[in-house]
């Protein structure tokens, strides 16, 4: 006579059994979703915390600014009566030329933050880079190629969660003498 639990723990293991297997997939290929990788990683927060904070800067200059200026046109139209048309021709100019330096200058600034939100990321592969190849080295993997690009993949080949894991610890390490691995050992795609 069978005992009941035994039926059931075997019916459990047979269900247990494919996500082992998942669990202990052998894969040359890895893949990565490079947007979570940074925007979850203590790293990309961090920058993108301060990519905000310089946005909300430069929209509250922007908002002064404009304020400041629509002042000054308003206080140029209501001298338009008492100045001579030279006079007002003269002043409505010098006030165009301000208005368009001012913009030219506020679009380098909002520039200047495309370029440095491009600068955190490229700093953000080369901290990246070697977590990517100890993991690569974990797996006895060959590549990782990012998640965007793969149509249909075991979810055991998706390394993203471990790379924003092992790079959290690796930045919470005090920083240490240079790795004895050789510089590019990771070839990294800077454009996540």
């Amino acid at each position: 006579m069978a005992r009941p639990g035994l039926g059931l723990l075997a019916a459990a293991l047979l269900l247990c059994a494919p996500a082992a297997q998942a669990q202990e997939v052998q894969s040359s290929l890895l893949t990565l979703d490079q947007d979570q990788f940074f925007l979850e990683s203590d790293f990309g927060r961090a920058a993108i915390e301060r990519e905000r904070a310089a946005t909300a800067a430069l929209e509250e200059e922007n908002q002064r600014i404009q304020a400041e200026l629509v002042a000054e046109e308003q206080a140029l139209t209501d001298q338009r009566k008492s100045l001579s048309p030279e006079e007002f021709s003269s002043r409505a100019a010098a006030f165009d030329e301000k208005v368009e330096r001012i913009r030219a200058e506020q679009d380098a600034k909002a520039q200047a933050l495309v370029a440095k939100r491009e600068e955190e990321r490229k700093a953000f592969l080369q901290v990246a880079g070697p977590v990517l190849n100890e993991i690569l080295g974990e797996r006895q993997a060959t590549v990782i190629l990012d998640k965007r690009l793969v149509i249909v993949s075991l979810s055991a080949i998706d390394i993203t969660d471990e790379a924003i894991a092992k790079l959290n610890a690796a930045l919470a390490e005090p920083a240490t003498a240079p790795s004895d691995e050789a510089p590019g050992d990771v070839a990294t795609n800077p454009d996540p």
